[in-house]
Formats: C-alpha cells, sequence, structure tokens
C-alpha cells in the first residue's frame, strides 16, 4: 500500500494557488504520523480517530468559559443552560464541517482561506485570528494565575508572569509525539470532569430546575445584562480558532487518501469531535450548575469573581475540598488551553502566512502581549478589573466568531470545491441558519453596547 502522507488531495475539488511542489501540508512535523488500521473490528478505528475531538474540546472548557458561566449561574440562575447547550450545538455542527474540510481537501482552513481569498482579505482574517487567539490567551493567563494565587498564594502578577513558562510545554510534548501530546489533554479533561462530578454531588441541585434551564427563554435576548453573558457564553464555547484546529489536527490521521478513506476518516473523525463536545457540554453546564446552587439560591447573585467563588463554595456546599478541587479543575484547565491555543496559532501564522517560525518564540511572543494587559489591568483594579477583563475577552472572542465561520460554511456548502463530499442541503442551510445566528447576536450586543 502507498504512503498515505504522499497520496494527492482531490485537485480537482479545488483550485489551490501556487505550484503543486511549494504546497507543504498542516503541520507537517506530525501529518499521517499515526496510523489508522484499515481492517479488523470498527472500535479499532474509533480509537485510531480519538484525540483530536478531545484536543478541540479543551477551548469549549477553558478559564474564559468558567468567567461566563460563573456570572450567568450566580446572576440568573439555571435560565443560561440553554444557551450553553444551544453553543453546544452549534459547536459539535461547525467542528463536523471543520472535520470535513481538513479531511476532504487536506487543507486547514487557514490555508484554505489563503487559497480562495485576495491577499487584502487574507490579511484582515489573519488579523482577526491573531486577536482572536490573543483574546483566549487572555483568558489562559488570567485563570492560571488566579489557580496559582488560589492553591499556592503565587500574588496575580507573579502568576502571570510564570504563564510565560509554559511557551516551552508545548515543544517538549510534541518531540514525545502527537499520541503523547493527545494523552496528556485528555488526562487533563478526566482530572476537570471529576473535579466537578463531586462539586455537583455536593451541590445536589433540584433536577427539574435544571430540566427547565434547558428550555429557551425569549428575555434571554430582551434583558441587555442577560445577553451580554449569553454572548460571552457563546463566545467562550465557540472558539474561532478551534476551527482553524480541528481542520488541521485530523489530518494527523494516516487515513487512506482516497474517497473511501476520506469517507471512514470524515465518519470516525465527527464521531470522535461529537462525543468530546459532549463532555464539554457536562464541564461548562456544571460550572453553572454549582454556582446557580451555591451562589443563586444563596442570595449571593453578585459573585462574579473565581477568587470570590473559591472562598464561598466550601461553606456553601458543606464540603471541605470543593474549593480546592474547583482550583485544580481551574489549573488544569489552564494548561490544556495553553497546548491547544499554541498550536492553533502556530497552524494559523503558517496557513495564512506561510511564515515558518519556532514554536517557542511564537508562543512567547502572543503570551507577551496578553501577559502586559493583565499586569496592568491587575496593578490598577486589583482582582475584580481582572475578572471584568476576562468576561470582556470571551465577548470578544464572540465577536470575532463570523471571521472564521463565513469562511468554513462557504467552503464546504461549495460543490465545485467539495465535490461529492459537499454538504447536504439541509446541513448547508443549518450552517449558514448558525452563522445568521451568530452574526445577529454580535451586532445586538454591539448595537447595545455603543446605543444601549
Amino acid at each position: 500500500m502507498s504512503d498515505p502522507r504522499n497520496a494527492p488531495t482531490a485537485r480537482s475539488a479545488w483550485k489551490f494557488s501556487g505550484p503543486e511542489e511549494d504546497f507543504q501540508p498542516s503541520l507537517r512535523e506530525v501529518h499521517a504520523s499515526i496510523r489508522v488500521p484499515q481492517g479488523g473490528r470498527w472500535i479499532g478505528r474509533l480509537l485510531a480517530f480519538m484525540g483530536p475531538g478531545y484536543m478541540v474540546s479543551v477551548g469549549y472548557m477553558d478559564p474564559g468559559n468558567w468567567a461566563t458561566d460563573l456570572a450567568g449561574g450566580a446572576q440568573f440562575g439555571y435560565t443560561l443552560l440553554s444557551v450553553i447547550m444551544l453553543s453546544n450545538l452549534m459547536a459539535i455542527l461547525l467542528q463536523a464541517l471543520s472535520a470535513r474540510l481538513g479531511i476532504v481537501t487536506g487543507r486547514d482552513l487557514a490555508q484554505a482561506c489563503r487559497d480562495h481569498y485576495s491577499r487584502p482579505v487574507n490579511i484582515a482574517l489573519w488579523l482577526a485570528c491573531e486577536l482572536a487567539i490573543i483574546a483566549c490567551d487572555l483568558a489562559e493567563v488570567i485563570g492560571t494565575a488566579i489557580a496559582l494565587q488560589l492553591l499556592f498564594g503565587i500574588p496575580l502578577i507573579a502568576g502571570a508572569l510564570l504563564t510565560a513558562l509554559d511557551a516551552f510545554l508545548l515543544l517538549l510534548l510534541m518531540n514525545k509525539g502527537f499520541r503523547f501530546l493527545e494523552a496528556f489533554v485528555i488526562a487533563l479533561l478526566i482530572v476537570i470532569a471529576v473535579c466537578f462530578g463531586i462539586q455537583i454531588f455536593a451541590a445536589a441541585p433540584p433536577v427539574a430546575a435544571i430540566l427547565q434551564g434547558f428550555i429557551p427563554r425569549a428575555e434571554i435576548v430582551t434583558n441587555h445584562e442577560m445577553l451580554y453573558v449569553a454572548i460571552g457564553i457563546i463566545g467562550a464555547t465557540v472558539m474561532p480558532h478551534n476551527l482553524y484546529l480541528h481542520s488541521s489536527i485530523v489530518q494527523t490521521r494516516a487515513y487512506e487518501r482516497s474517497d473511501k478513506g476520506r469517507r471512514d476518516a470524515l465518519k470516525w473523525a465527527v464521531t470522535d469531535s461529537t462525543i468530546a463536545l459532549m463532555l464539554a457540554l457536562f464541564i461548562n453546564a456544571a460550572i453553572l450548575i454549582v454556582a446557580a446552587a451555591a451562589f443563586h439560591e444563596s442570595g449571593h447573585a453578585d459573585v462574579a469573581e473565581i477568587g470570590q467563588a473559591f472562598k464561598l463554595l466550601s461553606p456553601l456546599l458543606g464540603l471541605g475540598i470543593a474549593s480546592i478541587l474547583f482550583a485544580i479543575a481551574l489549573l488544569a484547565s489552564g494548561v490544556n488551553s495553553t497546548v491547544t491555543a499554541t498550536l492553533a496559532g502556530q497552524i494559523i501564522m503558517e496557513g495564512f502566512l506561510r511564515l515558518r517560525i519556532p514554536n517557542w518564540a511564537r508562543r512567547l511572543l502572543t503570551r507577551s502581549i496578553a501577559i502586559v494587559p493583565v499586569v496592568v489591568v491587575t496593578a490598577l483594579y486589583g482582582e475584580k478589573g481582572t475578572a471584568q477583563l476576562l468576561v470582556f475577552s470571551q465577548v470578544i472572542l464572540s465577536m470575532q466568531l463570523p471571521f472564521a465561520v463565513i469562511p468554513l460554511v462557504r467552503f464546504v456548502t461549495d460543490k465545485q470545491k467539495m465535490g461529492k463530499f459537499v454538504v447536504p442541503t439541509s446541513v448547508a442551510i443549518l450552517s449558514w441558519a448558525v452563522g445568521g445566528i451568530i452574526l445577529i447576536l454580535n451586532f445586538k450586543l454591539l448595537y447595545d453596547t455603543l446605543f444601549g
């Protein structure tokens, strides 16, 4: 059998710019490096494809989610559970489209944009992506610094500066192999899930109220404060850089580069991401449920900061280790997010600019850009300022979503580009509807912020 890494992509379904010999696959150092069994039981192929979905799911439960979910639960009880559920369903659809683009075309989303759009448009899209990475990095710096303060008493400014050291974490993990990187991420996800499972058990929230919270209400759109938090949740859940990340890392599997091989790879990649994102739904819902049960129902609706939540959780839940579990999960979330955001930044820079710089250098650059505002805001306004900055970073992420969603949907719904792998009409309509909802919510938030 020929080496899948050397097999051509379906060039008849897509017109790429530049000569063939100049093309470099996404993340070429690990491209098609993970073996996929061609025969045997289905479980073997599923296990071979398990990993990218969990790496993508990290972005759906990073420290930015904590701020918006805590604020939503404390202020509005279980009402915004419906927003978490709907945004998670949007994420499942969009990540499936992202995997389809990568598997079918052999290009990640950044490379596809470069080959389709003009240079000015590509520069604008790249800048939007970099802004999203910085906003995500901002949340990671704040979340990790807060976790270090809660667990070890390290001051916020010192903790923020210490996060620069994680620039070398991805380099270390990648040197051990992509499977090792995925295992590291999954292990930390398990830690987060266990921590929140114990907290939910201790909180014993009313099941009826939780189920009612999953039913959407018009109040979410008409109430500006609720809408602000809701869009923050969407921004924290559907992460722009994850669409670029997923379209690249699905190509680490050495599936057969034929129509049959791509169809099989697509099935298992979507299964992997759907299962992983259901875990993200559980964790995001768990954060909001714990906040609603512990804070909203006890009259602490003003709890919007992670530090406040840490201090109140143990006494309110009656579980001595609740606060420690909360901080451990936060630290695991921050470390995990560092790994995937670094990888996404590399993919975006290489895809849009064809620029390759050492991973540690790129990471130090973006991390430094995120550290500066955290240090300044912490010095001027203390913990309250960093909490507001954390929520604001998620709203910025939400505002960047259309710049990733629209090109993605545009590509996968184009039959000339995708050939027989173009999405069905029903999925295309649903995909454009999701893009439209994101645009409308963003425009409403912007209008209310400027004129309301």
